[in-house]
């Protein structure tokens, strides 16, 4: 198989390395806007460096898989679904409504595959969660708390491009909610605070956020997220129920200290960051994605399955905004 790979960024590098050494990929093309990256990445990998994106879509590839910046997601989903080739592409597909609506109404219009990268749906400690609600082992589910908290905040110069705290980061915690619980999300109160570096407020944007979402079975759910966390990086769920509660992301490397004088002790090595956490599921993501354009599996996370976490970070940006409670009816799916 033959794979072309537009963006050789941080995510991009990674998922060079993963696909270069891939059992079913035979060649590799990377691309991207910094020509000496894609060649550095290319040369790493022994892959083939292509002048731009452009060629990509003329190269013979057998699919596409985008980890380029965010403004280009949509544009490039357009083109792979024009091109008749699948395509697996980092969220999101846009950072607005309209931007995504458009580039579905591409694929869905050509027929191809897409498939994005919500990659929590590939850990294991989501998954086990995920099996242990659908059995019933923990009884009626009543509450749920998702914590996501990125232990330094990004570049300035890269707020204005992510659409948002909610948007840019609490849209993972919004899409694995509802894959775990297997509940739609039906009403929002969120709101946030802008109180740590003036780059935030800059940008319009919060550095801290928290959301209480209510699921179609009334089951309560709290979401927050920062990224001003100096104890490291920090994603957990919890689960409770009438019977029993369980807990992802709780490890030896979790960072977070125990008061208690019987507790835990701290994290000696605490997670840095997002790739070093979900290095695995990153890989298996893409593993899948070979398997479903080989014909082997089925597409475990379709473009409607992203625009529905999208509305559920579009309808807290309006509850913030707006100091109000948001129905996700409010946000439109069409």
């Amino acid at each position: 198989m033959r794979i072309g790979l537009i963006g050789t960024g941080r995510i991009g590098t990674f998922h060079a390395g993963v696909l270069s050494r891939h059992r079913e990929v035979g060649s590799l093309v990377v691309a991207d806007a910094d020509r000496a990256r894609a060649a550095e990445v290319a040369e790493r990998t022994g892959s083939t460096a292509a002048p731009s994106a452009d060629e990509i879509f003329t190269w013979g590839v057998d699919a596409v898989v985008i980890a380029s910046a965010t403004a280009a997601h949509a544009d490039l989903i357009a083109r792979a679904a024009r091109a008749g080739l699948p395509a697996f592409c980092e969220k999101p597909i846009a950072l607005d409504l309209p931007g995504t609506l458009g580039a579905l109404r591409e694929v869905e219009s050509a027929g191809t595959l897409l498939q994005l990268g919500f990659m929590r749906r590939f850990d294991t400690g989501y998954a086990k969660a995920r099996e242990i609600v659908r059995s019933g082992a923990l009884g009626r589910l009543h509450t749920v708390r998702a914590i996501t908290s990125d232990p330094t905040p990004p570049p300035a110069a890269y707020l204005p491009l992510s659409g948002g705290l909610y948007r840019d980061c609490l849209v993972h915690d919004f899409d694995i909610l509802r894959w775990v619980t297997g509940r739609e999300v039906v009403e929002v109160y969120a709101t946030g605070s802008d109180a740590g570096p003036a780059m935030f407020r800059d940008a319009g944007d919060v550095d801290t956020a928290a959301a209480l979402l209510t699921l179609d079975d009334g089951t309560l759910a709290t979401a927050t997220a920062t990224r001003c966390n100096g104890a490291g990086y920090d994603v957990r769920m919890e689960l409770a129920g009438e019977l029993d509660q369980v807990a992802v992301g709780l490890d030896d490397r979790t960072p977070i200290t125990s008061t208690e004088p019987h507790g835990p002790p701290p994290a000696t090595k605490p997670w840095p960051g997002f790739l070093e956490r979900f290095a695995p599921a990153y890989e298996a993501e893409l593993d899948t994605f070979i398997r479903v354009v080989r014909g082997e599996a089925e597409n475990p996370c379709d473009g409607r399955e992203a625009l529905t976490a999208l509305r559920i970070a579009e309808a807290c940006e309006l509850s913030r905004r707006e100091h109000r409670p948001v129905r996700l009816e409010e946000i439109p799916a069409h």
